[in-house]
């Protein structure tokens, strides 16, 4: 499960930068749930072409992320926010302004991180 979320997140930023075939098939993989023995039969390939096509679409879109980090940056951001939206709640219930400044120091950081 949490490879296909990783698979996701990976091609929602960088999937457009595969070209059409490799986009296909790779969506179909990991959004359609297709197995390769489909893929190919559909597609008149290989199954082992089909699994070796997954497989550098894969690596593709890791190379992109560990060159940009843009999957990280959105969630850190994600993280950031909602650890705000917890200090608010807190400050509503409490009224300390120590955690006003706890709010700033975090979007400060995702400021900077932009």
């Amino acid at each position: 499960m949490i490879k296909i979320v990783e698979q996701s997140m990976l091609y929602d930023f960088y999937g457009e930068l595969l070209n059409e075939h490799q986009k296909e098939i790779y969506e179909d993989v990991v959004f359609n749930d297709m197995s390769p023995s489909e893929i190919a039969r559909e597609e008149g390939i290989s199954r082992q072409g089909v699994h070796d096509l997954i497989k550098r679409c894969d690596k593709i879109l890791k190379d992109y992320e560990e060159k940009l980090h843009l999957v990280r940056k959105f969630t850190d951001t994600r993280n950031d926010v909602n650890q705000i939206k917890t200090l608010i709640s807190e400050f509503r219930n409490t009224n300390d302004l120590e955690i006003v400044n706890k709010i700033e120091k975090t979007t400060d950081k995702i400021l900077s991180d932009i």
